[in-house]
């Protein structure tokens, strides 16, 4: 027999969280722990000889376990509250090594793009994007309507996003 996670939520979720204030647990971890024991009973229910036992008590139980484990854990790596000045100081705020590679990528693929758009298109895009120019500029540096003008851009970005995407 399954129990319906949804409506045990529903009902006990709060008082859960309650229990574990008044075990002096902060408001925000109260809420974590409850999710996080709502989530354990939804990977690993309980053996079928429990599923006839109380459900409320199991999960009282279940977020007991986890508030323990928690404080066990708080007390073995003691963490120190910094202000955010001391924070950004600390913080790194250049880009990882995953980071860079995506975006090394993602440029070749738009580099690879951009080279097989013609000539016009390709060059509408690039005043347009990467000089600054209007679309009315652009129109008049390549002898075009306003409208065609636009319509090679709209083209051009169409390209660079079936391009990037589909590689």
């Amino acid at each position: 027999m399954a129990w319906d996670l949804h409506n045990l939520f529903l009902r006990h979720a709060k008082e859960i969280a309650r229990s574990l204030r008044r075990r002096g647990i902060s408001p925000e971890d109260a809420a974590d722990l409850t999710q996080d024991a709502f989530l354990r009973v939804l990977a690993t229910p309980p053996a079928e000889a429990a599923s006839h036992h109380n459900p409320r008590a199991y999960l009282y139980r279940v977020s007991h376990n986890l508030a323990t484990n928690q404080t066990r854990r708080n007390r073995l790596l003691p963490t120190v509250d910094l202000d955010d000045e001391v924070a950004a100081q600390v913080a790194d705020p250049s880009p990882g090594p995953e980071t860079i590679v995506y975006s090394r990528q993602c440029l070749a693929q738009t580099a690879a793009a951009l080279a097989t758009l013609p000539d016009r298109t390709r060059k509408a895009f690039e005043l347009h994007r990467l000089s600054g120019l209007t679309i009315a500029e652009v129109g008049e540096e390549l002898g075009l309507s306003t409208t065609r003008t636009w319509a090679l851009i709209r083209d051009a970005y169409r390209h660079l996003l079936r391009y990037v995407d589909g590689v």
